[in-house]
């Protein structure tokens, strides 16, 4: 099949490379436009973009699906589907029919659980057992479309969405292909999403990474990793300045230590939780590199009753 693909970042290269590999042909590849990044805010093509031109795909980056010249372009290919991972903008309905056999979703949850921008990070974060990933025909609704495949995959207890996400996506590369492959030879057999089971991942945001250290020691692990590496888990210092952390280990059996309150040894760092502690692991204060919290709390020179989350004073 003549095949556009739709992708961004780097979870969405594995399937790519695959789709090329395969008998399918990419006619084009639609991606995000380049962005600014790094302290020079210099533009960068995406992952997506970078890989396919220099295999000499055809690469489009409209800011906007909606622009009529854009959609033109779409229709002009002649595609029989478009496959979509993690393309970061919606498909209006003007081109939901253009490809002959639609386009064809990478999703990483179990569908109709998660549907959103963020799935990997909040199954983390709700402390999910099982994730996977679905295939499914895009249609008006966020995530609602026909069910074409599924992978289930176990969630491992130090899991970060970055370990989590990397193998969701290598997994989910040939289960985006198999469903091409039977769209292909009409063996497909589309499902309709459960109406139970339902749960939301929008987009996380800065704001939603910041630790509340009365939430129990588990909730805090969970959203330590739900959010490594984006958008990052921060807390904020004792002289009010802005910590990230890395995840975290839980000390149940720790109970002395009042939510924020800091324990600093020569080898471990404990912060109290609303039940129990934790230790940081890997810290970054504002304007510095990682290091381990152990060598951070010495430079820092804490006060006796140092606490994590207050504000600026």
């Amino acid at each position: 099949m003549r095949l556009l693909f739709a992708g961004t970042p780097e979870v969405a290269l594995p399937s790519l490379r695959a789709l090329v590999d395969s008998s399918h042909e990419v006619v084009g590849v639609l991606t995000r436009p380049d962005a600014r990044r790094g302290r020079g805010r210099t533009l960068h093509p995406s992952p997506v973009a970078a890989w396919a031109r220099e295999r000499g795909l055809p690469v489009l980056t409209p800011t906007t699906l909606k622009d009529p010249e854009v959609q033109q372009q779409i229709v002009e290919l002649d595609v029989d589907a478009a496959p979509v991972v993690a393309y970061g903008a919606l498909i209006p309905p003007a081109l939901l029919d253009v490809p002959r056999h639609g386009w064809v979703n990478l999703h990483f949850s179990l569908l109709p659980a998660w549907r959103g921008a963020a799935p990997v990070q909040h199954a983390l974060i709700a402390g999910d057992d099982v994730t996977g990933a679905t295939t499914f025909r895009i249609e008006e609704g966020l995530d609602t479309g026909p069910v074409l495949g599924t992978l289930t995959e176990t969630v491992r207890r130090r899991d970060t969405a970055g370990d989590l996400l990397e193998r969701l996506a290598e997994a989910g590369a040939p289960l985006l292909l198999a469903t091409l492959d039977a769209l292909e030879a009409g063996t497909a057999a589309p499902v309709p999403q459960p109406p139970d089971g339902l749960s939301h991942a929008p987009r996380l945001e800065v704001a939603d990474a910041r630790v509340d250290w009365s939430a129990p020691a588990i909730a805090v692990d969970r959203l330590v990793r739900g959010t490594t590496p984006a958008p990052g888990a921060w807390t904020t210092a004792p002289d009010g300045s802005r910590l990230k952390l890395r995840p975290v280990r839980v000390h149940a059996d720790v109970t002395d230590l009042a939510p924020g309150r800091l324990r600093a040894g020569k080898r471990e760092v404990l912060v109290g939780t609303g039940s129990g502690a934790v230790e940081l692991g890997e810290v970054a204060p504002a304007g510095r590199s990682w290091m381990p919290a152990a060598d951070w709390a010495r430079g820092a020179r804490l006060p006796q009753d140092a606490r994590l989350g207050e504000e600026a004073p």
